[in-house]
């Protein structure tokens, strides 16, 4: 056994659930077993935290009965999961000293988990509770960056409540944005799923009504002309950025089928830019991380207009694709950081931040 066991974390209840199995596989498969001892920690798409030394290998056939119900208690001191006996008592099963969530999605990447990690004080891999949620939200990000002058393209935030209550009327307002397409999504969801892309008026009430299933507040964005770029930012209070690539959707844009399912979209690493537009993306990626507090790492999607050569954010990425098909593992490849070392330097980062917050002063006595 490794001198430092990490807890990794997979599946989770999100529509990404399967791409978090992909990611977590090659995340153990990167972890040097001489330098750490890792224990798997399987989510359920219903929730349930179970545990066994095969657990990866047991999600990814549908068959978890020989794993063990497990649990982290959010309370400091102990580190400790848990096993959940038949008759309801806990025996300790494991301490760790890491956690590396590796839930993209929902309840993953959306503040909630790490939520949980900071109310135990256990170090863990990534965005804090702030980051992440900012991250995951479109509409919040997209207002974040606006405050931070970072170019995004215009939207427009709707309430599902409305597109139930009378879609036509939204889709009319919406169209003020500018000509089609228009692209609806939820705003409140990772990676590409819900995301539809709207030609016409007919099109329009669709994406609304599809959007809406996902999410209460749905995100309506003006479409442009434009290439896809993107960086990978790693780091805490100093993050430094990858060299930029290039995606090249083989679906009309980089849908969920394209990202994860084809595996026909090419990755062009890096992006043939020219030097000031590198330099550019680069800058506006750090940027755009310090201002949602991101932490341990991010991918950052660009919106490269083709008319103009503007770039614009499209969003943060606080727990990016980890597969061997991955952009940001692959980005920072190429900018000279093999993946095992990146995993090493994302564990480095985490318990870097959590002896950073231990120095706080968390109580105040009034004198007197």
């Amino acid at each position: 056994m490794g001198e430092m066991t990490v807890g990794v974390i997979f599946g989770g209840r999100s529509g990404e659930h399967e791409i978090s199995l992909l990611s977590a596989r090659s995340v153990i498969g990167a972890l040097d077993p001489a330098k750490y001892g890792v224990v798997q920690i399987a989510i359920t798409k219903d929730g349930r935290w179970l545990h066994g030394p095969n657990a990866l290998d047991a999600m990814e056939k549908g068959d978890a009965a020989a794993l063990q119900p497990v649990t982290l208690i959010p309370e400091p001191g102990s580190r400790t999961l848990f096993q959940r006996t038949p008759d309801g008592t806990l025996e300790p099963l494991a301490d760790l000293d890491v956690v590396f969530p590796v839930l993209h999605g929902t309840f993953g990447e959306d503040g909630t988990i790490q939520g949980l990690l900071e109310m135990a004080e256990i170090p863990y891999v990534g965005a804090g509770v702030l980051g992440s949620s900012v991250g995951m939200d479109k509409a919040l990000f997209k207002s974040v960056m606006r405050a931070h002058n970072i170019p995004i393209v215009d939207y427009l935030l709707v309430l599902a409540q409305e597109i139930q209550a009378d879609a036509a009327q939204v889709a009319e307002r919406v169209e003020a944005l500018g000509p089609y397409p228009l692209f609806t999504k939820p705003a409140n969801l990772g990676s590409s799923v819900g995301i539809s892309k709207c030609k016409s008026r007919s099109d329009l009430i669709e994406g609304l009504r599809a959007a809406a299933r996902y999410d209460r507040r749905v995100v309506v964005e003006k479409g442009i002309e434009a290439r896809e770029i993107e960086v990978s930012v790693l780091g805490n209070d100093d993050p430094e950025a990858s060299v930029p690539g290039e995606v090249v959707p083989s679906d009309e844009f980089y849908s969920y089928r394209a990202k994860y399912i084809d595996d026909t979209s090419e990755l062009l690493i890096p992006a043939p830019l020219d030097e000031a537009t590198v330099e550019e993306a680069r800058r506006l990626a750090v940027e755009a991380y310090k201002a949602i507090d991101c932490a341990g790492m991010a991918r950052a999607d660009f919106l490269l207009e083709r008319d103009t050569g503007k770039l614009y954010i499209n969003e943060l990425n606080t727990l990016p694709g980890f597969t061997r098909i991955s952009m940001y593992p692959k980005l920072w490849e190429a900018s000279g950081l093999p993946y095992p070392q990146l995993a090493d330097r994302l564990i480095e980062l985490a318990l870097e931040r959590f002896e950073q917050k231990r120095r706080l002063v968390r109580s105040f006595e009034v004198d007197g």
